[in-house]
């Protein structure tokens, strides 16, 4: 038991630690100008991103073929807030964090069937650790808004306001572009607005 206090001791001084380098952050850049993709990555052929009235829409097309929006840019230690809100069918997107091998899942996991909003989802770990009380938190109907901190092997997540989930991932590179994913062999759409980035210190 007193192990599982000093983890989860732990955990609240890592997240108000953040949170401070946070609140005490450059203002954040934004990263999507509401009506073309200057910044990103568009993929070839693009069928699936859109960009119109400040909203950067995904949508699966025909053949449920999936797609990554990538940030020219490359990051190292970040805070990356945004709002996002899910569209029709079986939600399945997040953000990739510096490689694509590590995410911050929005919607509904592919392995797990449920929805695991907030939650980091590593490459051959699956998900080491689940966001707490999105379920009370997450509106499945409107906007959200997430802010994603990222120093060094730390992951951290903010839901609407509420601290949902901080990891430590061994396997974290230092430096490397965020994305932005629409899963394949899925049938659904999702918007996000108001993204920004920017490196911390």
């Amino acid at each position: 038991m007193q192990n599982r206090n000093q983890k989860h001791l732990l955990t609240i001084l890592t997240a108000l630690s953040i949170a401070s380098s946070v609140a005490l952050a450059s203002e954040l850049t934004p990263a999507f100008n509401g009506h073309n993709f200057n910044g990103w990555k568009v993929p070839e052929n693009n069928i699936w991103w859109t960009a119109k009235s400040g909203i950067m829409k995904l949508q699966s097309g025909t053949n449920k073929k999936g797609s990554t929006l990538w940030t020219k840019k490359e990051y190292g230690n970040l805070i990356m807030e945004f709002d996002f809100k899910m569209g029709h069918g079986t939600v399945d997107t997040g953000i990739y964090v510096r490689t694509k091998r590590e995410q911050i899942q929005i919607g509904i996991s592919g392995s797990l069937k449920r929805d695991m909003t907030g939650s980091p989802y590593i490459s051959g770990k699956g998900y080491p650790v689940e966001a707490r009380n999105v379920k009370e938190i997450l509106k499945p109907k409107d906007w959200n808004h997430m802010t994603i901190v990222a120093i060094g092997k730390n992951y951290s997540v903010w839901l609407n306001g509420h601290h949902i989930m901080s990891y430590d991932s061994d396997s974290a590179v230092e430096k490397g572009p965020l994305g932005i994913q629409l899963h394949g062999n899925r049938d659904m759409s999702a918007e996000y607005k108001n993204i920004t980035i920017s490196e911390l210190d």
